[in-house]
């Protein structure tokens, strides 16, 4: 899987997109507060635009009790963070299926929006992205993969009508 991606990487976003990758996606509201403006049909898009293998995820929003809990125990990191990805598929799956959780903190999430001046849709479009992107093997834990990965999410960003993120920081 590594290695598909990395090919993948030298390649520009409109070639390394398929066509129809099946997926099982699951949407969990443990914090509602985002249900009626975050739809599964919103989600799914968002999804589907970074996706880029058969994959089945699940996208959990919570609040920051659990948020922080999982970051915690998961990560040794005693705070609530934006998104936490689980990446599964990694860990032996030889069927080249993406089994992932990614939990999205509504409270991080909503405070970043405010504080950014973003319309809540937009931060957690690109926080749903970049969780699937982790999803599938990404990171930015050195600043090459951190580049390569910030511009995929600008690339897939754009074809959603969503701005630069990164642009926006500077």
């Amino acid at each position: 899987m590594l290695m598909m991606q990395r090919a993948l990487r030298r390649l520009p976003l409109h070639c390394v997109m398929p066509a129809n990758n099946p997926l099982s996606l699951s949407v969990q509201f443990a914090d509602r507060r985002l249900a009626d403006r975050l739809t599964r049909t919103r989600i799914r898009r968002w999804v589907l635009s970074a996706q880029f293998a058969p994959a089945e995820l699940t996208i959990r929003f919570v609040d920051a009790d659990e948020g922080r809990t999982l970051n915690r125990d998961y990560r040794g990191k005693d705070y609530a963070t934006n998104v936490l990805t689980f990446a599964y598929s990694e860990e032996g799956s030889d069927d080249g299926i993406v089994r992932a959780d990614i939990v999205l903190c509504t409270d991080v999430l909503l405070k970043e929006a405010e504080e950014q001046g973003l319309p809540v849709e937009q931060h957690a479009t690109h926080l749903v992205v970049h969780g699937v992107l982790h999803a599938q093997g990404y990171d930015h834990e050195d600043d090459d993969d951190a580049a390569e990965m910030e511009r995929l999410e600008t690339e897939i960003l754009a074809r959603l009508g969503v701005p630069d993120p990164y642009l926006q920081r500077n």
